[in-house]
């Protein structure tokens, strides 16, 4: 009796592993319909990436698994090339250029758009989409009451005023190689009196309070319009074009044929000062990304008209 019970519970012993490491169809596991959309952690990602699930929503039957904070551009791609995600919501022209792709920088947009769809097509066999209509670049930027006081409207305006200045920066950039300080200074021929590395998202809040004159901020950011600074014009085209796209695995959207049109509906829709809006609306008045995108696409009836 002793024998036959140690032998029933060996065997319920196999079988709870044996059930536990194999999994019934239709139990796990994403479903044929469902399409997986990747966002990096930033507001900006995940508010793009939940319009593209919601105008996918609108537009098909198919549902929409989000794959969030994703920790940058290349985990992206290799999630894209492991089949982990089919969409890739925000992928950036001068990111990919040297990261996916490892080419240099294209200072020309349309150059740089024509090459990342074209190489993406190529080696990936995936669809870069046109942009979204906005760029995320680094921009050189001041106070408007600074701007306005001495008329400073482009980066070169800065350098009878450099040896003053107090630079405020990503410490990244400093040290990047390429398109970083040093190649900065190659190029327009002039240094900053001092430099300040700091955490990107402290930088507006320091030019906002005087305790810097100028720095490095994101064009898209939406703490440029709520500390009312100005972007000055990147005059001689130093910084690498940084336009975002929505990218898609091919084989998803041969799975699912509408999904080609729906993603194209995107194109030029949201300009750079409106992103910085929208971002605002998460950054600074802590409002979801998912409901920031439903209300812009409502505002504008899922852009209906574009066929």
């Amino acid at each position: 009796m002793l024998k036959r019970k140690h032998l029933l519970i060996v065997i319920m012993s196999v079988l709870t592993v044996f059930m536990g490491g194999c999994s019934l169809p239709g139990l796990s596991g994403a479903a044929d319909n469902t399409i997986k959309v990747g966002t990096m952690g930033t507001s900006e990602s995940q508010i793009m990436g939940n319009i593209v699930r919601l105008m996918i929503e609108h537009y098909s039957d198919a549902k929409v698994e989000m794959v969030n904070n994703l920790g940058s551009s290349i985990v992206q791609h290799q999630a894209m090339l492991n089949g982990d995600i089919d969409i890739s919501a925000t992928r950036y022209t001068g990111t990919d250029l040297a990261g996916a792709l490892g080419m240099e920088p294209v200072n020309d947009p349309k150059k740089a758009l024509n090459i990342v769809q074209s190489e993406f097509q190529k080696r990936f066999d995936q669809t870069w989409f046109d942009s979204y209509g906005f760029a995320n670049s680094y921009a050189f930027t001041v106070t408007r009451t600074l701007a306005e006081k001495e008329n400073l409207k482009t980066v070169s305006d800065l350098e009878p005023l450099v040896s003053d200045l107090k630079l405020g920066l990503d410490n990244s950039w400093l040290k990047r190689k390429g398109d970083g300080y040093e190649g900065f200074v190659k190029e327009y021929g002039f240094k900053f009196g001092q430099t300040f590395p700091m955490q990107i998202g402290l930088v507006y809040q320091a030019a906002a309070n005087g305790k810097m004159d100028v720095v490095l901020a994101y064009t898209t950011d939406g703490r440029i319009k709520a500390f009312d600074l100005k972007v000055l014009e990147d005059d001689k085209h130093f910084f690498p074009p940084y336009d975002t796209s929505v990218v898609a695995r091919n084989d998803a959207l041969t799975a699912h044929p509408e999904l080609k049109g729906i993603l194209q509906k995107l194109s030029g829709k949201v300009n750079t000062e409106k992103m910085q809006e929208l971002n605002y609306e998460a950054d600074g008045k802590m409002k979801e990304p998912s409901i920031i995108a439903k209300q812009l696409l409502e505002e504008h009836d899922y852009f209906e008209d574009d066929k």
